[in-house]
């Protein structure tokens, strides 16, 4: 089904609605009605001073520069923009900020009503005129504010004409499984992942879990999030609230293979594992589990970040203390979890990487593996010798994603504790990722520790971070200085060389450089830090 042609002299359309064209006088009449979408619009004749006054409609002239240094309009506008708090809380792969400044209710309505618009101006053909392909699934974590943002995000999802699916309290992979499980035109989360407690978000994704990211829609809901406000409507449709727990459940367990008889200490973080581990696993025969911080009433005994050493260390005496065969610590929203040992020692994400690796090339062999760039040389090593095809990607789920449909990948990687699994719609689920493990320590019947062991064969500096102020300028002293190594820019600067290589990378959700290098050996990895760091700026501890 294809749209109507344009009729002629029809040119202007309101924010959000590019595909509905509108004639002079239908522009003119919104504008003299006070429109919601008039303000910040392109077409918007009497803000740029070249329309007939309009009763009730404050206009704003062109200023001229003048020696006393007047400001232009576009100067105003800028101003403007730079003041509108929707600029403040777009990020790179999700909307992020401390509530409720930027990040207020007002805020959430105006990008649930340009969320709707994207998604539901994406369709394509007969899915426009299907209702149910125009509904928007909306989940939400366990935050304070969480129900407040949630709301607002719904009603302004409502104001555009949309049916609207409540989901409640989840886990985020869950979303993924909603996009999958019901027809709709994307969904959102409601969360701020693994940041403090005054932080809260919203992650947006296609049908079937597509990732939405700043090229592929993100950057789009921030303009027309920008160009609109919050206003009035007439009741729509009622929110339609749906319980997916028990086909969700049936979903994740029948992954789950018959496990010999395991102690595991689980630390929920105060997060979405405390609610949602229980209802996934309880009566898992073989399964003993040791409950840490399962509580979810929005306050975190520790910050909810398992990427973070010291944040292990109530999971690494509690694994010590009961003698546990494994401990698994979930961030915030669930959906990445790390590891430690039998002996409360931390499991290297990307070395865990390349242990499942081998699990999944056994059920799909040949297949193409995705692990970020920042990944050790042993992940593509594992690989290879297992008869499958590795594939280095860009830091991020957006690109995790794009690159595990685009190759028909079995399993995906990265270093901050987010797996990706093809059967899972290519996307991350850190409950997908504890049984994976499971299943893993059953087929092999040895313990994690020994099974990382064998993995451990280059020395690695974890990834450190740095304040730097001139990214780019310091991009390019490294090309300069390495210009004899192997170089590339897929993200940052990577460099590399027989026996060591090192990634510099810019932080997409922080001001910082952030490096990870690794060696042949821990000699070489410290002389090679050493004759590194001092270009990169000043060491954080974060």
């Amino acid at each position: 089904m294809s749209s109507k042609p344009a009729k002629p002299g029809y040119t202007r359309y309101c924010p959000g609605e590019e595909s509905v064209k509108i004639s002079d006088a239908v522009c003119m009449g919104r504008r003299r009605a006070n429109f919601h979408k008039c303000p910040g619009c392109q077409f918007n004749d009497d803000e740029r001073g070249l329309g007939e006054p309009v009763p009730g409609v404050t206009t704003q002239r062109p200023l001229v520069v003048h020696v006393q240094g007047q400001r232009t309009q576009p100067a105003l506008r800028k101003e403007r923009d730079d003041m509108d708090p929707i600029h403040r809380v777009f990020k790179a792969y999700d909307v992020r900020a401390i509530v409720p400044d930027p990040l207020s209710e007002d805020v959430a309505w105006r990008i649930g009503n340009a969320t709707a618009q994207f998604l539901r101006t994406s369709l394509s053909g007969y899915d426009r005129s299907d209702d149910a392909m125009n509904t928007l699934i909306i989940g939400r974590d366990m935050r304070s504010h969480s129900p407040a943002l949630a709301r607002a995000f719904i009603e302004g999802a409502r104001a555009t004409g949309g049916r609207v699916v409540d989901i409640g309290m989840i886990d985020t992979s869950q979303i993924y499984f909603a996009t999958n499980h019901m027809p709709c035109c994307g969904g959102v989360q409601t969360t701020a992942s693994h940041n403090p407690s005054n932080y809260n978000g919203f992650k947006i994704c296609g049908p079937k879990g597509k990732p939405i990211g700043q090229d592929t829609g993100l950057r789009e809901i921030e303009r027309i999030a920008a160009a609109i406000s919050r206003h009035r409507v007439l009741d729509g449709e009622p929110v339609r609230v749906v319980d997916l727990s028990e086909p969700y459940r049936a979903q994740l367990q029948r992954f789950l293979q018959p496990i010999r008889p395991l102690k595991v200490v689980v630390d929920a973080s105060n997060g979405m594992a405390g609610r949602w581990f229980p209802i996934l696993f309880s009566g898992t025969p073989n399964l003993t589990v040791i409950p840490l911080n399962f509580e979810h009433d929005g306050e975190f005994v520790h910050p909810p970040n398992p990427l973070v050493e010291a944040n292990l260390a109530q999971l690494q005496a509690a694994v010590r203390e009961h003698g546990a065969d494994i401990g698994a610590c979930f961030d915030g929203d669930a959906d990445r979890c790390v590891f430690v040992d039998e002996n409360g020692r931390t499991v290297p994400s990307d070395l865990l990487t390349a242990l499942l690796a081998e699990e999944y090339l056994r059920q799909r062999p040949g297949a193409t593996i995705v692990y970020d760039l920042r990944s050790s040389r042993v992940v593509a090593d594992v690989v290879r010798r297992a008869g499958g095809i590795p594939r280095r990607e860009r830091v991020g789920h957006v690109f995790m994603k794009r690159t595990m449909a685009e190759c028909d990948a079995a399993f995906g990687g990265e270093l901050s504790g987010h797996f990706y699994f093809r059967d899972f719609y290519y996307c991350d689920s850190g409950m997908l990722a504890f049984v994976a493990v499971l299943n893993a320590l059953t087929r092999r019947n040895q313990s994690l520790g020994t099974l990382m062991s064998s993995l451990c064969v280059y020395a690695a500096s974890g990834e450190r971070n740095f304040e730097n102020e001139d990214k780019q300028g310091t991009f390019a002293k490294i090309s300069r200085q390495y210009s004899d190594a192997e170089i590339d820019q897929l993200d940052g600067v990577t460099v590399q060389y027989p026996d060591w290589w090192f990634n510099v990378r810019a932080s997409n959700t922080e001001p910082l450089l952030r490096l990870n290098m690794e060696a042949a050996n821990r000699e070489l990895l410290e002389r090679r830090l050493a004759e590194l760091t001092p270009l990169l700026g000043h060491p954080v501890d974060h």
